[in-house]
């Protein structure tokens, strides 16, 4: 009887205590139950810092910079992952215990290529991850830095870009997952799941909308385009992944789109990223978006104005000061607090989806076991072995050690990895395994070394016109028997003091032509007569007829985290087969782009005939208006036959749902070899102007020598859509040819099913 009575007591004490506590603290009562609650008992200063994103550093020096309450997010990107753990939960400690309301704050960092914290595992670049054309790969690296983000106390991913690389002058090309809306939006997917499905993290895609292809590929610059551009184009990756993986928030734009600022416009923010797409998340200012309405755009004559309009338009977390206005704007009239409600409101349901108000302490400790674990360095060396693309191969690779007694190493890019933008590593820091070394350590380990000499000269250094160390390199060259150069470029993010970056964010090109005198290089090295071997470590494609026509292997190798250099010198000697393929074209010169596979036919064919410099033609008159290297290309050390394509049916229905193709398909070569067996679609005739073929489909795959595979891929109705004259999605029924092969411009089969 005691022990029944004490039981009641305490229940009751309990259920007392609980019945004291405001709602939007009760775990068990609904999302939006919570946020009504808390946002009923907010005061106008404390909901205006709810739309403010602060350095949680900075804050933690004068937290009167809030007022003494609660905001929205922070950043920290200065310190190391241990730092950073202790500072969040220095954070978390002060808003539970200092703030009236104790509202947690969402904390984010950039994390496109592992997190931005000092100390983190360092995985390949976007760019490089599309070229895996392995989403699954890609999954489980997000998943393995979700767990570096989780232990250091970060809730929330300022990535993936989706923007597509259209303009390679443009210096972000290294952000994205290349030129195809399709691939870019399967990539993305994986990518979200990795952070999210098995972390307490959300990611925000960006940027919001068609920022990729600014006008003179000059960074923030206006994109051109009408409806059926952004519908086709620009739109699905974020269709796709606010669809599949329900993202906590998207970040706006700089750019205007056919010259209306995205970050103020009520069209792209509600009607169509909220009311079409049904994004139901928050929108978050890129860093000082805002601003530029009225600094850069000129529709507002004033700050205020300026935060004004961004508010109403659906803009809902700002960072920097713009938002800080709102609370006199709001005293006097100038707009409504139910607007700042609305934003108020969509910060709060994500944290509380993010389980923020009951998170468990941040335990610093954590980080020594989850931070740059051998697991996640051997993710990010399997992510660069995958990436690493073959474009041009006589035969020389992978080199026969047996053949060699020195080989040389050079260019600006032999001795340096170059990890790229929104990276933690600054511009001089030698961090990572560059070719060299790669080369100095696959070789000691080969049974065939035999003694073998590896000789470095950098030649040029990678942006300047400075020749004077090229002869010193050639002489090495001449004194080798094979020759590998690396050229390329470097890239550094903003916050860790770049140094003449020739890539990265509003680092952009006038001209495609290799930077400084690294193409003097090329020739000089060539004029040797020794074998040369072309390696680009780039963030960006450029224009490289020479190679093609000179190099006897050119290999490229887009940035690709800490591992690298290990990665390239298992290609080149055959440790690793390569298996990646083209996510953005090449061109021909600078003049030739844009140059992506998925033109109109009015755009690059035609009975034109085609000139050269020595024959001058027609549309161009020096050369054809088509890519040097097409999407989807690269070559392997062993060779893949494809078998005849079949359907499931032989003609569908617009009302059916999918399509199912299967293809065999069979290693031919001697060695272990990854296949990506790729899906284009043409319509044959439509309403309106279509590509003349789009990536539907993809499946990776390993064979054996001699084995061959029954590849099977699903093709929805859905993807055959167009947006018809008068704007309407519909799915025409006609003939459509199927394409299965090797690359854009390497088909093997094709078919024509009719759609009833």
């Amino acid at each position: 009887m005691k022990r029944l009575l004490l039981s009641i007591f305490t229940f009751t004490i309990a259920f007392c205590a609980m019945a004291e506590q405001p709602l939007y603290k009760n775990p068990n009562a609904s999302v939006d139950e919570r946020v009504e609650d808390l946002i009923s008992r907010m005061t106008l200063h404390e909901k205006i810092m709810q739309m403010k994103d602060l350095s949680i550093t900075d804050f933690l020096r004068d937290t009167n910079m809030s007022g003494g309450v609660s905001f929205g997010s922070s950043h920290e990107m200065g310190k190391d992952a241990y730092e950073s753990a202790c500072i969040h939960a220095a954070l978390d400690k002060y808003m539970a215990d200092s703030t009236r309301l104790g509202i947690p704050v969402i904390t984010s960092v950039e994390g496109i290529q592992g997190i931005i914290q000092d100390g983190c595992t360092l995985f390949p670049h976007a760019l490089a991850q599309s070229t895996t054309f392995n989403p699954d790969l890609i999954r489980r690296m997000t998943d393995a830095a979700g767990r570096e983000a989780d232990a250091i106390g970060i809730h929330e991913i300022l990535s993936p870009v989706l923007d597509i690389a259209r303009e390679l002058r443009w210096g972000r090309i290294e952000e994205t997952f290349g030129e195809d809306p399709y691939l870019i939006g399967e990539m993305a997917v994986a990518f979200i799941d990795g952070y999210q499905k098995n972390h307490p993290i959300y990611c925000m895609p960006k940027h919001f909308v068609a920022h990729g292809s600014p006008s003179g590929g000059l960074n923030s610059a206006h994109v051109a385009g009408g409806p059926r551009e952004l519908w086709s184009i620009y739109l699905p990756p974020f269709r796709k992944v606010i669809d599949r993986c329900k993202p906590s928030a998207i970040m706006s734009c700089y750019s205007a789109y056919d010259g209306v600022a995205i970050s103020g416009s009520y069209y792209y923010l509600t009607e169509l990223l909220r009311n079409q797409l049904g994004f139901d998340g928050y929108v978050y200012s890129d860093w000082g978006a805002i601003d530029r309405l009225h600094t850069q755009h000129f529709n507002m004559p004033s700050q205020q104005a300026a935060a004004i309009k961004a508010v109403k338009a659906g803009l809902d977390l700002g960072v920097y000061g713009a938002f800080l206005t709102l609370e006199d704007a709001v005293q006097k009239g100038l707009v409504e607090e139910a607007v700042i409600d609305n934003a108020v409101r969509r910060i709060l349901r994500a944290k509380f989806r993010l389980g923020l108000f009951e998170d468990k302490p941040i335990d610093p400790e954590r980080v020594w076991e989850s931070v740059h674990t051998p697991e996640h360095i051997a993710i990010a060396k399997e992510v660069a072995d995958e990436s690493l693309i073959l474009m041009e191969n006589n035969g020389i690779l992978p080199l026969d050690l047996k053949k060699y007694k020195k080989i040389a190493v050079v260019g600006p890019n032999a001795d340096f990895a170059v990890m790229g933008d929104y990276s933690w590593v600054r511009a001089d820091q030698k961090v990572g395994v560059t070719l060299l070394q790669g080369l100095l350590s696959a070789i000691e380990a080969s049974p065939n070394a035999n003694g073998i000499e590896v000789a470095y000269a950098e030649g040029c250094d990678w942006w300047s016109n400075d020749t004077t160390a090229i002869d010193e390199a050639v002489q090495l060259a001449a004194d080798s028997d094979v020759a590998i150069v690396a050229v390329g470029t470097r890239s550094t993010w903003w916050g860790r003091g770049p140094n003449k970056s020739t890539s990265g964010e509003s680092f952009d090109l006038s001209s495609l032509d290799l930077p400084g005198s690294q193409q003097l290089l090329l020739e000089k090295v060539k004029a040797t007569g020794k074998p040369l071997v072309v390696v680009l470590i780039s963030g960006r494609p450029f224009a490289m007829p020479w190679v093609k026509e000179n190099a006897d292997a050119f290999v490229v190798q887009w940035y690709s985290g800490e591992q690298q250099g290990a990665a390239l010198a298992d290609a080149l000697l055959g440790n690793v087969n390569p298996s990646g393929k083209l996510s953005v074209s090449f061109p021909r010169s600078t003049g030739n782009i844009p140059c992506y596979y998925n033109h109109y036919a009015t755009d690059r064919e035609g009975w034109d005939k085609n000139g050269s410099a020595d024959d001058p033609g027609l549309r161009y008159i020096f050369e054809p208006p088509t890519p040097l290297w097409r999407f989807g290309h690269g070559l392997s050390y062993t060779t893949f036959s494809y078998g005849d394509m079949t359907t499931d049916k032989t003609e569908y229905s617009v009302d059916d749902n999918v399509i199912r193709i299967t293809v065999p398909v069979t290693n031919t070569g001697s060695r272990v070899g990854k296949e990506v067996v790729q899906l284009y679609v043409r319509d044959v005739y439509s309403s309106v102007d279509t590509p003349v073929m789009q990536l539907k489909g993809f499946d990776k795959i390993e064979l054996q020598p001699g084995e061959t595979r029954i590849v099977e891929i699903e093709l929805p109705i859905s993807e055959l859509a167009l947006f018809d004259e008068a704007m309407r999605e519909v799915v025409e029924p006609g003939d459509f040819e199927l394409m299965i092969g090797s690359a854009s411009d390497d088909i093997r089969c094709r078919k024509t099913i009719p759609l009833k």
